[in-house]
């Protein structure tokens, strides 16, 4: 058993004897468990195109989804403007998950509070709820703004934020000029990039949909950029960085790079960075406004368009060598300002590191999932660097994502034979990986079973996982990285190739058996 002196990690902890016969007498008086032959079988029939077909039929099942819940894209959202307390109206159970979620993927304390409805407010209500919360999370927090979003039981029941939110200001539980915006963001719907959408329609809205008289478009000389629900802290600072470079004034709305990165100084702070309550004013005097992920941010494009009479660019996120130029001379037309030869310099050393790098990228073959403007963008740069995607899987994409990404892949060689998904889950796509085998898997943590289950049936059925995207727990710090711009795509496919000669290494390491390849000359 373990001792002080002798401390082991978990795995080889419980391959020690005495943990082995207490798992093996669980599993036979308690468990009920099959046989392992009958396990076995059932696992590999699980792999077959019979079973594939069955799979494809579920209509009311969703396993291992690629995607997560509105409430969760909220919180993120208001965690990127400054001093913003994010308020769930719910259960404390889903708070808890949503921190616990960021928590892992950006191993860093995440503040957001919840009213704790229980099975009175269920009944009766969360009216009660909302009043006490507000009151007691200005007071403890001491937020400049709270950004209240709901859970599936306050929209359920069919709570009114806006009445509540109004009618703790006329009771004196929060001051009549404190901002609460709000968005309903009920689970059962939609998903993570949704909630995103819609918590940042509720904060514009609440700052300029009333406040737009002396507002005009260009009147600040600045550009507005939207992120949409985005991880890779890299991105943000990548975008700052081009525009510095461009001497372009520019805006992030919505900003969590120091909120969710600020140094261990020895200073405690419950907040730090983010888009501040006067840029959100000022948005509207903007230039004009540029979606870095339009495919999920339907909502905010209305807004932008309807409210701020901003002419939005029909732009693609700004991934590979081509997007990123279309981007950047959009910003140059929009502002006057040339593109820097700093930038064409940096475009230049990523077309000589894709240039690298092609012979080991040519003609492999990836599946991929996540969020669709991701994705979608990823698959710009395997085309940009000659490989082939099989499979592309937006569990939340939709039907206009479909259409787009479906000619995307008819008009270039490197994608004739991909086929595009809209509302697959993981099971599904763990299906595919072993009838149609690619020889990488692109996406987050969860993929990691895929390739377990696919190395069950035998190696040569492996198929390895490519850490890209979110969520990522099991590894540290990937979320600092950047996927966007020209730097983006450096990262980018320096993962990918490095992924590609490391599995070459691993196929040919056996000494005087398959070391034919196992060289220094890659």
């Amino acid at each position: 058993m373990q001792a002080v002196d002798d401390i082991k990690p978990c795995y080889p902890l419980f391959g020690e004897a005495d943990y082995q016969a207490s798992l093996k007498n669980k599993r036979d008086v308690f468990e009920e468990r099959h046989p392992p032959e009958k396990v076995q079988e059932i696992f590999l029939w699980t792999t077959t195109a019979e079973y594939q077909e069955l799979n494809f039929k579920r209509e009311a099942l969703t396993v291992d989804p690629a995607k997560a819940c509105q409430p969760l894209g909220a919180v993120l959202c208001a965690l990127g403007f400054e001093k913003t307390l994010p308020y769930v109206h719910g259960s404390q159970g889903c708070v808890s998950y949503f921190r616990t979620y960021f928590n892992r993927h950006f191993k860093e304390p995440i503040c957001c509070v919840s009213d704790s409805m229980t099975e009175d407010a269920a009944v009766f209500g969360g009216q009660k709820n909302m009043f006490d919360g507000l009151e007691n999370a200005r007071a403890i927090y001491r937020p400049e703004m709270i950004a209240v979003s709901t859970t599936c039981m306050a929209e359920v029941i069919g709570d009114d934020l806006n009445a509540f939110i109004n009618n703790a200001k006329k009771e004196g539980h929060v001051p009549d000029d404190f901002p609460v915006p709000f968005a309903h963001t009920p689970s059962f719907v939609g998903s993570h990039v949704t909630g995103w959408d819609n918590m940042f329609e509720g904060i514009m809205r609440s700052f300029t949909l009333n406040h737009m008289a002396d507002k005009a478009p260009g009147q600040n000389g600045k550009l507005n950029f939207v992120p949409g629900f985005e991880t890779y802290l890299g991105n943000f600072r990548v975008i700052k960085r081009m525009m510095a470079e461009m001497d372009v004034e520019a805006t992030l709305l919505s900003d969590p790079s120091e909120v969710l990165d600020t140094p261990a100084d020895g200073e405690f702070r419950m907040y730090a960075g983010g888009t501040t309550q006067g840029e959100i004013k000022d948005a509207p005097n903007a230039i004009s406004t540029i979606l870095l992920q339009p495919f999920q941010l339907d909502k905010t494009k209305k807004l932008v368009e309807n409210t701020w009479n901003h002419e939005v660019p029909k732009l693609n996120i700004p991934m590979g060598v081509d997007w990123t130029d279309d981007f950047l001379m959009k910003v140059s037309e929009l502002t006057g300002k040339p593109i820097p030869e700093s930038l064409a310099r940096e475009r230049g050393r990523l077309v000589d590191l894709m240039s690298d790098s092609h012979a080991w990228l040519h003609g492999r073959k990836f599946a991929l999932y996540g969020d669709p403007d991701f994705v979608m963008g990823m698959v710009k740069i395997l085309f940009e660097c000659g490989a082939e995607p099989t499979h592309v899987v937006s569990h939340n994409g939709s039907k206009r994502w479909l259409k787009t990404m479906e000619k995307m892949l008819s008009e270039s060689p490197f994608g004739v034979n991909a086929k595009a998904w809209t509302g697959l889950d993981l099971w599904h796509l763990r299906s595919l990986c072993f009838t149609d085998k690619p020889d990488f898997l692109i996406g987050n943590s969860y993929g990691k079973f895929i390739q377990r289950d696919t190395l069950h049936k035998g190696k040569e059925f492996e198929v390895p996982l490519i850490r890209i995207g979110f969520p990522l727990f099991d590894r540290h710090h990937l979320h600092r990285q950047t996927t966007i711009g020209y730097e983006g795509a450096m990262q980018v496919v320096t993962t990918l190739v490095n992924a590609v000669l490391e599995r070459l290494d691993q196929e040919t390491m056996g000494m005087g058996t398959t070391d034919y390849n196992f060289d220094l000359v890659r």
